[in-house]
């Protein structure tokens, strides 16, 4: 009895790990607490990407009433409406819609939450993927002179991949504890499938034929598992511990100091640019994803809602904590605590601008991005490219092998 009397005085949100998501959400729940005076008490839990997942979805959390609130990774939308595990808001922000709702968000940022009529989040914390890099060491005078020297060329981010592996090789150890690059290769499902897109995508290919077919086995496909592995291979152009780091380790790698560039989400250059713990404040910059010959740049679309539990205890004040959320202000708190906000007129905010020079070009990134499609079978899919991605890394099977192993795995399931 006493554990119910305790759980009903708390308002539990399920966090991904990391600090700026908690000291932001931390922040706007004190915010909220201040004027709404609802008396409970918030219990956050950060959780590492995995334990989110079985906490919500495998253990029936969000359906058992464990969270009010939950980070919901818009590339679950699909297996949150099959279990129906989030409640839809879609009746909240028809008749009590947040501030400028739709106009104040651009449209890649609201369809990934909605299945049919139902809208089963609100986006919080967004951020595409780019390049990411030190300007102190693409500005260096000596390097650049040294860069020219060696290869006729002047020393600047890389529009190719074959130029970004180049690049890496001449900047690592260039600084003591300095590596060219850095990939977040651990197999959770999640980076490796994002790398795996990208590297496809910017050679002109796809996953899916016109049918709707998964094909696996195509030459984009081909190279870019070749070029992934060999990047990968070289220890004279990457991080020694790629295969152990997941992004969130990858940017904090960055952060740190230990990485010349990498492929990595946004939000990790505001936080290195920004954070005071950061070792290269001041000196990050951004640039398009390069691509092949054949391609063209993209970038990939995935972004954090915040989704009320369907097994909520506190519904209503779980809506009105979103919606305060969804504020202008609470939105740029988002931003000033080291995360993403997704308003516009945070983009667009001259003080985030002042301080991040790079902030307002978000919106061009979502103009070149792609979604990971909404299916039903896309975790099939993403197991299957997961495991794919890491026996290309941690074996010498032939890639046309590991391919045709990839599409029998898909068709015999």
């Amino acid at each position: 009895m006493d554990g119910k009397i305790k759980r009903t005085e708390q308002f539990r949100i399920a966090v991904r790990k990391y600090p700026p998501f908690e000291q932001a959400i931390r922040a706007q729940w004190h915010a909220f607490e201040s004027s709404a005076h609802t008396g409970l008490t918030l219990d956050l839990v950060a959780l590492d990407l995995h334990p989110l997942e079985h906490a919500l979805f495998a253990s029936n959390g969000m359906r058992r009433g464990d969270w009010d609130v939950a980070f919901i990774a818009t590339d679950w939308i699909a297996s949150v409406y099959a279990q129906g595990c989030a409640m839809d808001l879609a009746p909240l922000l028809e008749s009590d819609p947040p501030q400028n709702f739709p106009q104040g968000w651009t449209d890649s940022l609201l369809r990934l939450q909605r299945i049919d009529d139902a809208v089963l989040g609100v986006p919080y914390h967004d951020g595409p993927e780019c390049l990411i890099y030190r300007r102190d060491l693409f500005d260096d005078p000596e390097l650049r002179a040294l860069y020219e020297q060696q290869f006729g060329e002047h020393l600047s981010p890389p529009g190719n991949w074959q130029i970004f592996h180049r690049i890496a090789r001449f900047l690592h150890q260039r600084r003591p504890g300095l590596y060219g690059t850095v990939f977040a290769a651990f197999p959770d499902g999640h980076n490796s499938v994002y790398d795996f897109l990208l590297q496809l995508w910017t050679r002109g290919g796809d996953l899916f034929d016109r049918a709707g077919r998964v094909q696996f086995e195509t030459p984009p496909a081909a190279e870019a598992l070749t070029f992934y592995r060999e990047i990968l291979a070289d220890q004279e152009a990457v991080h020694p511990d790629c295969r152990k780091l997941d992004s969130v380790a990858a940017g904090l790698a960055f952060a740190a100091g230990h990485v010349a560039m990498m492929i990595n989400w946004f939000g990790f250059a505001t936080m290195a640019h920004t954070s005071p713990e950061s070792a290269v404040r001041g000196l990050v910059e951004i640039a398009d994803v390069p691509c092949a010959e054949q391609g063209s740049t993209v970038s990939l679309n995935v972004y954090w809602m915040l989704s009320i539990a369907a097994g909520s205890l506190h519904k209503d004040q779980a809506w009105q904590f979103l919606r305060h959320g969804l504020t202008p202000a609470m939105d740029k708190l988002t931003t000033t605590s080291g995360a993403i906000g997704c308003r516009r007129t945070t983009w667009q905010d001259p003080e985030v601008n002042a301080a991040i020079p790079f902030y307002h070009r978000i919106e061009q990134l979502h103009a070149n991005s792609r979604e990971i499609p909404q299916r039903a079978d896309w975790p099939r899919i993403a197991a299957i490219i997961d495991t794919l991605v890491t026996a290309n890394i941690t074996t010498s099977v032939p890639v046309a092998e590991l391919l045709h192993q990839a599409q029998t795995s898909f068709g015999a399931e």
